[in-house]
Order: C-alpha cells, then structure tokens, then sequence
C-alpha cells in the first residue's frame, strides 16, 4: 500500500501543477492572459454589475404566422386543382372553406388532404375545415427560438455591449447577459419591435371606413395607424418590398427624425416599375401590422433608396434603424425575466466577497491547526489544494464566477475537513486500540473510507437535485458545492493520505504527535439519551410555536414565486422617503406589496406585485415605477420575475424539495435498517420544518435561494446522521446485548470530535461569509448558518433518540453484507 501511495504521490503534484496552470491566465492581466489564448475565470453579473433577461418566443404569433401561411397554402392548393372556393379565412388554429361547386366536394377533400396542411374534416355539405397539427407549431415554435439567437445578438451587438452574450435555453427561451449595463432598457426597446416593415399601396378603391364595416375586399387589408387617434387604411397585402430587402439603414442625417435606407437591386428594379406606373398614389410603410408614415410617388425612384419618417424622435429613430438593419426577428419576444444590478453595486461584492472567502479559510486552517497540529497543518494544505481544484474545474466549465457560486465554494471550505477529521479520529481509535502508527494509518483511511462516501452521497445527492431543477443562481451554487466535494474526495484519499504518511515516516514516528489535541472531546462521555424526553418536550413546544408562524402567515413568498418585481433605490440626496415612495407609486395605480428599509437610510426596497395581466405587465410596472422614481432615486437593482417563470419556479421548488428529501431518505433506507430511515426521515423533516420557522421569525423572504438552502441544509444534517448511524451500526455488530440508549450514547461520544469539530469549521466559514460577504449574500449565508446549526442539534438529539422509540433491538441486529460477526465487548462509560 504503501510502494502505491509513493508512485502515486507525483500524480498529486502533476494535478496541482496542472490546476495551477488553468488558472495562471485568470490570475494575469488580461492582455497577457490574451497572450496565452487561455480560458479565464470570468466574474458574473453580480460581481461586475449588469443586467440578465430571460426572453420567450411568443407561441401565438408563431401560431398565427403558421396559420396565415396554412390560408394562403389552402387557397393556392384550390386554385391549383381548379376547384371554385369562397369564405376563406383562419381562426382557432384551422382554417376554414367552403367549396361552391357541389359537384367538387370530395374532389375537394382529396386535394386538401393531399397537400398536407392539416386534419381535414367535413362540418357540412362543402364546408371543409382544415385543422393545423399541434406538432407543426411545436416545430415552428422550435425553428423561430433557433432563427431568434442570430437575430437577436445581430440586432444587440449594434449597441456595442462589451461581453455580449446571447444563449438558447431549453425550449422556446433565450438568455441574454450584458455585464456592465446596469440599465437595459434600451435593449428591450430594440427587442419590444419585431422589425417586420414593409410597404403598401393605399387602396382607394373603398374608403377604409366601408371596409372596415362590410370586410376588406380580396387582396387587401384593413391596417391603422401609431397616432392617437388611429387612422385606419385599406393597403394591399402584396408588399412593394420587405425589411428583408433593405441593404442598409441608417438615422437620417438633417432633416429631422428619419430613417435613410436603400434596397437591394432587385427590389429597387420593382420600386422603380412601381413608381413609373403609378404616379400619384400613395404608399404605406407598416412595422409590425402599423402604419408608421405614408408617401406619395412624386416620380420615379430609380436608385432605390428613401427616407422614412413618423411619430419617432431621435433616439427612436437610431433604434428603428438598428431593427430595420438587423432585420425581423421570426417571432415576438417576451421579457419573462429581469435581473439587473448597478455596476458599481457589483464591483463593491467583489472586494467584499474575497475578504469573506480569506476569512472562512483562515478561520477553518485556525481550527485544524489548533486541534490537530501538524496533522491540521497538512489538512490544511489539502484545502488550498482543493480550492485550486474547484476554481480550475469552474474554469474549464466557463462557469461565471458568481455570488452564490462563492457561497457554494465557501459552504465547501466548511466541509472540506469533514474527511479529514473522520479519519484522524479513527487514527486516534485505532492507537487507543493498541495498533501500531503504521497499522492504524491503514486502519483510519480504510474504516473511514464507507463513511466518507456515505456523507459524501448525501450531499451529492442534494447537489444534484438543485442543479436540476432550479434557477440559474442556485444552479451555480450546487455546481460549486459539487465539484467541491469531488475535490474534496480526490484531495482526502490522494494528497492529504500522502503527506501524511511521508511527514509521519520522515519524523521515524511510532504515535501521534502532541499537537493533536482532539482528545479532549473523549473525556466529555455525555449522556444524551438520558435527556432525551425533555428533548422531545421542547422540541414539540417549539414546532407548535413555529406552527403557529407559519399558520398566521409570517412566512413571506418572495417574486420568485408569487411574480412580480423587486426594485432596489437609493436617494440621490437624504434618506428615502418610504411612504412617499409608497404613495407615488400607488398613484399610479401599481400594486405597491411593501416599501422597506434596505441597509442605510438612502436605500429602500420596492416590492411590486404581480399585475395578473401578462408577462408585459410586469415590465410595464417597472417602466412606470421607474419613471416615476428617477428624478429623486438611483435605481440599484431590478428583479423581474414574470407569471411563466414564478410558475415554474414554484413546481421546480416543489418537486426539488420532494425529489431530494426522498432520494436523500431511500439512500439512507438501502444502507441501513427500515428503522435508520424512519430516524432520518423524523430529523430532516426537523430541519425542515424549524429552517421555516428562521425564516418565519427573521422575516426573510421565502425565495428560490431558500429553497436551495433548506435542502443543501438537509444533506449536511444527513451527512451527520451518517456518521452517528454508521457508528451505531458497528456498535450493534460490536455489543450485541448493551443497553440501546447507553449504546448509541457510546456511539454519538465517539463522533463527538468529528462532529463538533466539523460544525465549528463549517459555522465559521459561513459565519466569515454571513459577515463579509456583503448584503447580496448574507441572507442566504446566514440561512445557511441557522440550518447547520439545527441539522447538526438534530443529528444528535433528534436522528439517535428516535432509534429507541421505534424500538431498534440489539440482539436483533443482523450485521450487512461485508460485514464482521458480532462479538461480545464492553465500553467503560465515566
């Protein structure tokens, strides 16, 4: 083993050497970083400021366009076949026709079933109606996300935003980042227009009003106007050209507010036809099925080029250009989410969360070093060793670094000792058992091994869930913790067994050195089932007063669930004016939820609720609250959540706490007896349950950001459940007739050092990130603090005494497979 541990050694070193490599480029300027044409770790938008939207194709004008193109298909299938047709038209994703010639009906039904638009079905003599098939709006549905990633980044990158960055998500959804641009909306006027322009004759043939009332004649259509009042016109559907034939267009240049464009020839060849051949009449130009100016020809257009003007001014007329230029996008998109924070609210995370990140790994070297000396140094090194890992891992991934990816890294400095005090203490034990240093080496790192991967699965468990259903935010937070606890498995088994054994066979030593000082929890022997009924009374008070928390209410559902907005504002000069904020807003007629102190006396936090009309509603009460605010408030941050996601945020929540308590509990029940699982299901369920009542009593919004905390809180419970359960076990297989409760006392004093030593390492990391971390992370991180605490109480006082309620017998016990025969031994209990 030990001839392994020696060729294995400078495989560690490689690793180190090559993670250190993959992060050289991050930890270099950028233009030599550039130089080396390496990947970088790059900050998130809550480190650097900017905003994030979430954009959605709109499904019902895909399914209008697809309807439309199903009329005009139908017709020209008709007119093809010679059949005579009238009435057709489109509505409720079918199109309908009635053939006039009696004799032509079932030549008629043939032909539209062969031209393959759709479900074909007779409602009466010669009435056909042609249904759209479900999965031809999916699929183009499918296509307009995909032809909607080119136009978007073509039509944003005009704006010149550095780090541009435009995604497809799953679906129909487009994600688009913009680090530095605290305020986007710029960005949503270019993509609130669709940009299809195209022109029109004016019909003059019927005046518009008689259309409108007796239906449009064939070939033409009744479009208004953008002004108030609108004015309706009768145009003809056939377009003289499309955006799609516009070369370039840019803002005019003197004149007033317009927009110069020129065709491409082949449009500008039928421009100049038309012109030629209709002197006099009038022309429309239509952006998004609205007229936005008319013109008369005055005489021919022979270079194809022109100007538009409107109701636009300057800057309206720039973004139009950039539309037009761009060209349409094949769909209508939908902001259904808006994360934006101030730049300058991001750069001053950064300083904060690196100072929070020294400060959990001082306090956690601190710790080791105090209470296991040399050993706790080598652990230590272990975990700077880890911490090159993950950052290494994260950036080969292109994971940005973001807020709750660092309290992810930080929750995993916490933890990362948990290994490495497992198996000191068993090192410990197997001295204490009279082995020798070379026997209970190999002792300690083998019997902890099962233990380790144990507590490891648990919280893997819980990783997993949250990084497959949940938010992006909370998605980064689970793949840090995730990638360091499979750093943490390589560094404990590789680097950390290594140098163990190399600095313990360099000194000759035959024991353990004198700065281990862990001993000390050993003379503690408390006896915690003797209290467990006053235990149980307490812990029954306290639910009924969480229970009556919960039931009044107290507990907050944040945007994230209920939609709506969340705006953070600072006064330009003074305080904030809570209640004339308030009163602005309600002005106008927005639902103003609260108006609430957020950290100094300038700053205020805005919750608007959900206006229930649309996911445009919500970005239309931004817009308005904005307005309304600008003149006295800096905006800060804006959080917009609109219905489509809050919905599938509740069901993601609601289905990660499910899926992740019952996995986490069917792990338990496959390792261990039915009556280990009931243990464990009664002490998450604990855990649960009070990490409500925190939130409840601290009034901290119930978010997705809870969510994800509770559950990683419930895998860090159960990952010290195991470790007690896993010493329990042994005690079954080991003292067949003690007492149950004196046992698992035996079990659970064993472990007290591991336990109590991981808890204050795990705390004061998360305590250095609850108080440096800066405001945007300290509610999670001392969500974070407050469950650990409570997972780590209930491990103890909960997970053993329930062992005995549901009668858990010795005699009984059956040792699993692998496991040794039981044997006849006492304990010596002070």
């Amino acid at each position: 083993m030990q001839k392994t541990a020696r060729w294995q050694t400078p495989f560690y070193w490689l690793v180190l050497v090559a993670g250190l490599a993959v992060l050289l480029p991050s930890l270099l300027p950028g233009n030599l970083a550039g130089a080396l044409h390496s990947r970088r770790l790059q900050p998130g938008l809550d480190l650097v400021g900017g905003s994030r939207l979430t954009l959605e194709v709109s499904r019902a004008d895909v399914a209008a366009d697809q309807l439309q193109a199903a009329v005009a298909k139908t017709g020209r299938t008709l007119r093809a076949a010679g059949i005579p047709y009238a009435g057709l038209y489109g509505a409720d994703g079918a199109v309908s026709v009635t053939v006039t010639a009696a004799d032509q009906t079932t030549a008629a039904q043939e032909t539209l079933a062969a031209g393959g638009i759709g479900t074909v079905s007779q409602s009466a003599p010669g009435q056909f109606r042609v249904a759209l098939p479900a999965s031809a709006i999916d699929a183009a549905v499918h296509e307009a996300a995909v032809l909607s990633l080119d136009a978007v980044r073509r039509r944003i990158e005009t704006l010149a935003i550095p780090d541009l960055s435009v995604e497809r998500r799953s679906g129909d959804r487009l994600a688009i980042s913009m680090p530095g641009l605290a305020d986007p909306q710029r960005v949503k006027d270019l993509l609130a227009q669709r940009g299809q322009l195209s022109a029109h004759l004016v019909d003059t043939r019927m005046p518009a009003n008689k259309a409108i009332e007796q239906g449009a004649p064939e070939g033409t259509e009744v479009l208004y106007s953008t002004g108030e009042p609108p004015v309706g016109y009768l145009l003809a559907r056939d377009a003289l050209f499309t955006v799609a034939d516009i070369a370039s267009a840019v803002p005019a240049i003197g004149g007033g507010p317009g927009i110069d464009f020129r065709l491409n020839p082949e449009a500008a060849a039928r421009l100049e036809t038309f012109t030629r051949d209709n002197p006099g009449r009038s022309i429309a130009i239509v952006l998004d099925d609205q007229v936005i100016s008319t013109a008369d020809v005055r005489g021919v257009n022979a270079d194809g080029t022109g100007t538009l003007t409107g109701d636009f001014d300057a800057e309206g007329a720039a973004n139009l250009a950039r539309v037009v230029a761009s060209g349409a996008l094949p769909a209508s998109l939908t902001i259904i989410e808006e994360r934006s924070i101030e730049p300058v609210l991001g750069k001053a995370s950064v300083g904060s969360v690196v100072l929070a990140v020294v400060a959990a790994v001082l306090a956690v070297v601190a710790v080791m070093v105090v209470f296991y000396g040399a050993l706790g140094l080598i652990a230590s090194l272990s975990l700077i060793f880890n911490l090159v890992l993950i950052f290494a891992v994260l950036t080969l991934a292109g994971a940005p670094l973001s807020l709750s990816m660092i309290a992810g890294i930080v929750l995993s400095v916490g933890v990362a000792v948990d290994a490495a005090v497992l198996i000191f203490e068993r090192i410990r034990e197997e001295l204490k058992g009279g082995r020798s240093l070379a026997q209970a080496l190999d002792g300690g790192f083998g019997r902890a091994r099962a233990t380790v991967l144990d507590a490891g699965a648990t919280m893997l468990i819980a990783v997993a869930v949250l990084f497959f259903l949940s938010a992006p935010p909370v998605q980064a937070f689970a793949q840090a913790v995730g990638v360091g606890l499979l750093a943490t498995l390589f560094t404990t088994f590789g680097p950390t067994q290594a140098m163990v054994r190399a600095w313990l066979r360099r000194k000759g030593a035959d024991h353990l050195p004198k700065g281990v000082r862990s001993g000390l929890f050993d003379r503690l022997n408390l006896r915690f089932m003797a209290v467990r009924n006053l235990v149980f009374l307490l812990v029954a008070v306290c639910s009924l007063a969480v229970a009556g928390l919960l039931v009044s209410g107290k507990l907050g559902l944040g945007i994230d669930f209920t939609g709506g907005a969340a705006l953070e504002v600072q006064a330009k000069a003074g305080t904030a004016d809570l209640d004339g904020i308030a009163a602005t807003l309600s002005d106008t007629g927005l639902d103003v939820l609260s108006v609430e102190r957020h950290g100094p006396a300038s700053r205020a936090l805005v919750r608007l609720a959900a206006q229930g009309e649309g996911e445009n509603a919500e970005q239309t009460a931004v817009l308005v609250a904005r307005g309304e605010l600008e003149d006295d408030y800096d905006l800060r941050r804006v959080d917009v959540v609109g219905p489509a996601i809050s919905g599938e945020l509740i069901r993601a929540a609601t289905l990660g706490l499910g899926v992740g308590l019952l996995a986490l509990v069917a792990y338990i029940w496959v390792r261990f007896e039915w009556h280990f699982a009931i243990g464990a299901i009664i002490s998450l369920a604990h855990d649960v349950f009070f990490m409500l009542g925190f939130l409840a009593l601290a009034g901290i919004e119930f978010n997705i950001g809870a969510v994800a905390a509770i559950l990683m809180v419930a895998g860090y419970s159960l990952n010290d459940t195991m470790v007690v359960y896993d010493r329990i076990r042994e005690n079954l297989r080991l003292f067949r007739r003690m007492p149950l409760p004196i046992l698992i006392d035996d079990a659970i004093n064993r472990t007290l050092s591991r336990t109590m030593l991981t808890s204050i390492t795990t705390l004061l990391a998360l305590a250095a990130l609850a108080a440096f971390g800066g405001e945007a992370v300290r509610t999670f991180a001392l969500t974070l603090l407050v469950g650990v605490a409570i997972g780590t109480l209930s491990s103890i006082y909960i997970a053993g005494p329930i062992l005995i309620l549901f009668r858990l017998r010795p005699e009984t016990y059956r040792p699993g497979k692998g496991g040794k025969g039981a044997t006849e031994a006492s304990v010596s209990h002070g």
